[in-house]
């Protein structure tokens, strides 16, 4: 039994450690608002909680009327989506699937689900998306190999479109069927076409670190009616339009649920919001850090705008006082999240046997990127907080 002097003390370690998960600054929390709160309390009051409903049917016909698109499948993550699209387009084990080095993994493990394999192309410097003249180089030669790619995955990487123009003429010249990554990039757009309405399908994520959220959850788009049914049926354990439970192939429980929907419904309606505050802090990151020795920032392409999702800086250590990691286990010690950039797939040991054209961009941005605290309900005051210590750290070295 402990005495009352030991109870305080153990009250007094949870309370600090309480305090400190609630202080914690994070890169991109989920933004939820009172009026989210009340979509999913209407969504659980009106008796629609499974992958079916009003909310759902809603979300989805909201994205496609935001992006041009004709048809949207709400399913339960991006990678699921991705997922969904490689089968509806047929994608065969042994097929060929291009897609960047620069992203996420779940850009690349759709394809190996299918018994596929990707082929890893570079970015360029502009956009930090994928090279279009190395997207055209590693074309030529898989076709001499004899292995011609299936497909090309175009990722739109931290909320930034990449040379959409020329990459989509890359893939008409070569007949190849583009599949959009705007994961990251929703709000996005490129000459004036929205991330996402691009290829012939597209896929968007709103898990929990993304611009706006139904905590996990995907969306499938396109124009095409008979890939949008395939994969609609693929997403729901593929069963037949009959009264008893028909399997002709093998499905998947991909679905999104209504009460989520709910949740990502209301986000949609502050997407210009949220686009506007993450706006806010790169240019408070710019303004304060940008002119630093050593310190550069994703450039903005003047091609489109960007939704920024996440600001990230690249710090060279031997023109600053503190290197990269140096300033991560800094803000590490300050209860700060910051990240490196996504890791170069073809450095991944489950990808090491895949074929990469390039690489050197993406290897370097990974060596020297750090992501920042971007969130949309990130305060002043927090973002003044860190600014104060990457500034100090950079200028005069960490203590």
């Amino acid at each position: 039994m402990l005495f009352s002097s030991e109870i305080l003390q153990v009250l007094g370690l949870l309370a600090n450690k309480l305090d400190s998960i609630m202080s914690r600054i994070y890169l991109s929390p989920p933004d939820v608002s009172a009026k989210d709160h009340l979509a999913i309390e209407g969504a659980l009051n009106s008796g629609w909680i499974a992958p079916v409903g009003p909310d759902l049917e809603a979300f989805e016909a909201s994205v496609a009327q935001r992006l041009g698109r004709k048809y949207a499948l709400a399913v339960n993550s991006g990678t699921a989506a991705l997922h969904l699209a490689l089968l509806a387009l047929d994608l065969k084990p042994q097929d060929r699937v291009i897609c960047p080095s620069l992203t996420f993994a779940g850009c690349a493990f759709p394809i190996r689900y299918c018994g596929a394999e990707p082929v890893f192309v570079d970015s360029e410097l502009d956009t930090w998306n994928v090279d279009p003249e190395l997207l055209e180089t590693a074309i030529e030669a898989l076709i001499k190999e004899g292995t011609p790619p299936k497909a090309v995955i175009v990722v739109q990487i931290y909320g930034q479109c990449a040379q959409m123009d020329r990459i989509s003429a890359i893939c008409q010249r070569y007949e190849l069927t583009m599949i959009e990554d705007a994961a990251e990039s929703l709000g996005a757009s490129y000459k004036g076409q929205c991330a996402g309405s691009f290829g012939e399908v597209s896929f968007l994520s709103f898990n929990g670190n993304k611009i706006i959220t139904s905590s996990g959850g995907g969306m499938l788009l396109t124009d095409n009616k008979a890939l949008f049914e395939k994969a609609r049926c693929l997403a729901s354990q593929a069963r037949e339009p009959v009264l008893h439970y028909e399997h002709a192939a093998v499905g998947y429980n991909y679905r999104l649920s209504n009460l989520l929907a709910a949740l990502g419904r209301s986000q949609l309606e502050d997407l210009d919001h949220k686009i506007s505050q993450r706006k806010e802090h790169y240019s408070a990151y710019v303004d304060a850090l940008g002119s630093i020795d050593g310190v550069r920032f994703m450039p903005i392409s003047k091609d489109g705008e960007a939704n920024y999702w996440l600001t990230i800086c690249l710090i060279d250590g031997s023109q600053t006082k503190s290197s990269r990691d140096q300033i991560i286990a800094l803000c590490a010690a300050e209860n700060i999240e910051v990240r490196p950039t996504w890791k170069p797939l073809h450095l991944q040991p489950v990808f090491s046997s895949s074929k990469v054209f390039g690489g050197a961009v993406s290897e370097d941005l990974f060596k020297c990127g750090l992501c920042l605290p971007s969130g949309s309900n990130l305060p002043v005051e927090s973002r003044d907080r860190i600014i104060n210590l990457l500034k100090s750290a950079l200028m005069e070295g960490c203590a």
